[in-house]
């Protein structure tokens, strides 16, 4: 690896897993301060050359959703008018990735707005872990590389060493994922029939498949208000299953989420570090793996110009 070449920067977003990044590299994180002027407007100082460089920004867009994607695009700017050669963000987790489709008359296609500003503002390629819908990778017109999170999620479990397991998917959309990690550890699969009256309000009808006395693991690729995820906890355990763990890629955790938790019969929250979790969010059901290493790989992987995917095979 050309370590002259290679250049990692960050936002404000998570600074945390930009270091993880850096230390598993050993590339420095680049020199660059994100500042506020008095009005809110957001400055970028970018304090080193990044001529012909090949230059990765790492920068979820989580919240404060707005004000890291603003440090996202002008960050990029900076970057792209400074002459670095190419210019990846690396975008754990993807904000407004759930507005991605037209639900009613006169809706907005966020996700594809989003994409569209990354890519104005200078990108050459992005990547990204766990997209809502994996369909939004066809908003850019440029390459992206989208990491799954089951594989580190899996590794978990495997080393646990949980007997009579059944992976349950909250919802239909949700299958192929479920099925991923059923797989990857050797356990059956269950689906749970719910339906979606309004946003962040969902009501189980049904579970499809057998959970009686089994250790179920449930999965999403994200945990908002945690209201799908507890009541479906609950709805399997009135069905006979012997105990459930809860596991996401990105731990959103807006509003209720965290009381919904400690108050829920499941026993291990088991979430990644795409979105940084405060102090204060921590609580002891919540285990939080790194994904540091996965984009460590990805980002070695694709300054080399070599294949992603052979990470996954």
């Amino acid at each position: 690896m050309s370590v002259k070449e290679l250049k990692i920067f960050c936002g404000n977003a998570n600074r945390e897993l930009a270091e993880e990044i850096s230390e598993y590299l050993g590339v420095p994180l680049g020199e660059a301060k994100v500042k506020r002027f008095q009005d809110g407007e957001i400055a970028i100082e970018i304090n080193e050359s990044v001529r012909g460089a090949d230059v990765f920004v790492l920068q979820p867009t989580c919240n404060p959703t707005n004000d890291n994607i603003m440090e996202l695009l002008i960050m990029i700017d900076a970057l792209k008018r400074a002459s670095a050669r190419r210019i990846t963000p690396v975008i754990p987790y993807y904000g407004y990735a759930r507005q991605e489709r037209k639900s009613r008359a006169r809706d907005p296609i966020t996700a594809k707005l989003m994409a569209n500003l990354i890519t104005t503002a200078g990108a050459d390629r992005v990547v990204t872990m766990d997209l809502h819908a994996p369909a939004i990778q066809g908003f850019f017109d440029i390459p992206v590389d989208h990491l799954p999170g089951v594989p580190i999620l899996a590794e978990y479990f495997l080393n646990k060493g949980l007997k009579d397991v059944v992976v349950v998917s909250p919802d239909l959309g949700g299958v192929q994922r479920s099925r991923n990690l059923a797989e990857r550890i050797g356990a059956t699969l269950a689906i749970i029939d719910k339906r979606r009256p309004e946003p962040n309000v969902s009501q189980i009808m049904n579970v499809i498949g057998d959970i009686q006395g089994k250790t179920v693991i449930m999965i999403d690729d994200i945990i908002d208000t945690a209201g799908t995820i507890t009541q479906g906890a609950q709805a399997l355990m009135d069905r006979g299953a012997k105990e459930v763990f809860a596991c996401c890629t990105h731990p959103v955790l807006s509003g209720p989420a965290l009381d919904r938790l400690e108050k829920s019969v499941i026993k291990e929250v088991i979430v990644t570090n795409t979105i940084p979790l405060d102090p204060e969010r921590r609580i002891p059901k919540i285990k939080t793996l790194s994904v540091a290493p996965l984009l460590g790989s990805a980002i070695v992987r694709i300054h080399e110009d070599l294949s992603v995917s052979k990470l996954f095979s």
